[in-house]
């Protein structure tokens, strides 16, 4: 089986690898480590558990694809369609993503540990538990995302669009935040001490229960406009001033 499978890879790629269209096709378990992939057709192909590390996929078409605990580990994905592509428990460390197209992808438990992202259309992509350390998502769009439960530590988030994303129980120590849409987020139980703040949109975000302490560039007016600071964790002189001007933002809330 090993042996056929590795002979289907070989025809596939020896000739002009940008032509390929192999939608469809079973190449789950294969190995394509050796290969050069640019703009490759690959739609609702089953390629899960494949290893394309360090693979240039750059333009890649893998929209519907099966890449389930497929190994992408330092490869080229720019301008790559993975559009509602299944990629859970994949690992992405340190993969090449600049505006890749992920939009309803499902990235649950995917390692993109220093994956750079920025640019990359996320919308209503599904990231539960995955871990961001020190991953780059600047300007990159995740309206409508789930990221619950994920690990964003060190990643920088600056003009991210996060309007209406799912960030309960995301931790967010020392994360750049700075001019992020966070918009009707939900951060219930989001751990966000030292985050960077500044000029980040926060108009009816949910911010019951978490913990904002020593947070940089966080103001008055910005708190003003969530939706709820309903056992919300604050630096004592913030939250002293929206106790007395806002006191409405502290009382319980029905979800």
């Amino acid at each position: 089986m090993e042996k056929e499978r590795s002979n289907s890879v070989q025809k596939i790629v020896k000739n002009n690898i940008s032509k390929a269209d192999i939608t469809r096709i079973n190449l789950n378990e294969s190995d394509f480590k050796r290969f050069n992939l640019i703009g490759i057709d690959l739609r609702e192909a089953n390629l899960k558990e494949s290893n394309f590390e360090g693979v240039n996929l750059m333009g890649a078409k893998l929209e519907g694809a099966n890449l389930e605990g497929a190994n992408f580990r330092e490869a080229n994905l720019k301008w790559a369609n993975l559009r509602k592509a299944n990629l859970e428990g994949a690992n992405l460390e340190r993969a090449n993503l600049i505006e890749v197209d992920l939009r309803e992808a499902n990235l649950m438990d995917t390692n993109l540990e220093g994956a750079n992202l920025e640019g990359a259309n996320l919308i209503k992509t599904n990231f539960y538990g995955a871990d961001f350390q020190k991953a780059n998502l600047e300007k990159a769009n995740l309206e409508k995302a789930n990221l619950e439960g994920t690990n964003l530590v060190e990643a920088n988030l600056e003009k991210t669009n996060l309007m209406g994303a799912n960030l309960q129980w995301v931790y967010l120590k020392g994360v750049n935040l700075k001019e992020a849409d966070l918009q009707e987020a939900n951060l219930k139980d989001a751990y966000l001490k030292e985050v960077y703040l500044e000029r980040a949109n926060l108009k009816k975000a949910n911010l019951e229960s978490a913990f904002l302490g020593e947070a940089y560039g966080l103001s008055l007016d910005q708190l003003s406009k969530v939706k709820t600071l309903y056992d919300t964790k604050l630096d004592e002189k913030l939250l002293i001033q929206l106790k007395e001007k806002y006191p409405i933002l502290f009382e319980e809330t029905n979800g």
